[in-house]
């Protein structure tokens, strides 16, 4: 795997205008996302978590130019995309691709599987010459795992999980580089959860894809991951390897939310404490100060309400945000 990063994301800021109800003023700023930095390697897998309203999706879309970062840098294959003409931007979705959380919601009802698939194509003529869109078309349903001979049918003629297959051939067509995968699984049942994972795990290797794989679920991310990132409240509050993730968790929140994980083996090791987080998620539009975890905190002391802690190494093994990482509990 090379060490040169395919995407590069340097302190990103998305934010979003907060309006009043009756006058329309902008009356303030929703930071959806507040200084995120990660590499992709190619060919590697970074997994994004948190909770809902974390900024991961967030993330995703401004990478793709869904929605316009405020500032910060997003490097792909070393060319700036926040300042790509949108012309420009056309070619380089060629090698980035996304797979959407909600598989109803993101095909056409009315457009066939083929012409899902082969739509992609029209754009870009260049990738598949049009005498061969069918034959290519199916030959994409085959090797996500799907019935060639229904390339005919709609969407609605599928289960979910058939769908998020139809999403990911969709993705492949243009023969992608990086594939961000916002949730996924999420709307899919356990057992096509471990279906669909196991297929994107080996279009990784078939094809040396990399994945930015967004999702709240640290059983997901775990499976299918080389590199982890926490979120909370538009910020990476904590990065490492998986293994050293889940088995060294420093960062309260990161703490917290792997003491939720059911364990699959519970006879095998002592019981493990689980760590309940109070109070409410603050608002992205008035964020606390210092550590934006603090409020929920049971470590926070007076020096995390007036100093943000930076994403850096300090006692520990990996990089925290947070004053105390690597300190004895």
């Amino acid at each position: 795997m090379s060490e040169t990063p395919l995407l590069s994301v340097r302190d990103l800021h998305t934010s979003f205008p907060l309006r009043s109800s009756v006058l329309r003023r902008t009356v303030g700023q929703i930071q959806a996302v507040a200084g995120v930095s990660f590499d992709v390697l190619p060919g590697g897998t970074l997994g994004l978590v948190g909770e809902s309203g974390s900024g991961k999706s967030t993330v995703a879309r401004t990478i793709v130019g869904l929605e316009k970062a405020t500032s910060g840098s997003i490097l792909f294959e070393g060319e700036e995309l926040t300042s790509l003409p949108k012309a420009s931007m056309r070619r380089v979705r060629r090698q980035l691709q996304m797979i959407f959380q909600d598989p109803y919601a993101s095909l056409n009802p009315r457009a066939t599987v083929e012409q899902i698939i082969t739509e992609a194509w029209e754009i870009h003529p260049d990738v598949v010459p049009r005498a061969k869109h069918h034959t290519e078309a199916r030959d994409l349903l085959e090797r996500v795992g799907l019935n060639p001979d229904h390339a005919r049918r709609y969407p609605h003629q599928f289960s979910g999980g058939q769908r998020q297959r139809i999403g990911i051939a969709r993705a492949l067509a243009l023969r992608p580089k990086l594939v961000i995968c916002d949730e996924a699984v999420s709307a899919l049942d356990v057992s096509v959860q471990a279906q669909v994972l196991n297929l994107l795990a080996d279009l990784r290797s078939d094809l040396g894809l990399a994945y930015l794989f967004i999702a709240h679920d640290l059983s997901v991310v775990r499976h299918i991951s080389d590199q982890v990132a926490v979120m909370y409240l538009g910020r990476i509050v904590e990065t490492a390897p998986q293994d050293e993730l889940f088995s060294g968790p420093i960062h309260p929140y990161t703490q917290a939310l792997l003491s939720a994980v059911p364990d699959p083996k519970p006879w095998t090791r002592p019981p493990r404490e689980q760590i309940i987080i109070g109070g409410d998620v603050p608002s992205p539009a008035d964020p606390p100060s210092g550590c934006r975890f603090r409020t929920r905190c049971w470590k926070a002391e007076d020096t995390c309400a007036t100093t943000d802690p930076a994403l850096e190494i300090r006692l520990a093994q990996h990089p925290a945000a947070c004053h105390f990482a690597g300190a004895p509990t």
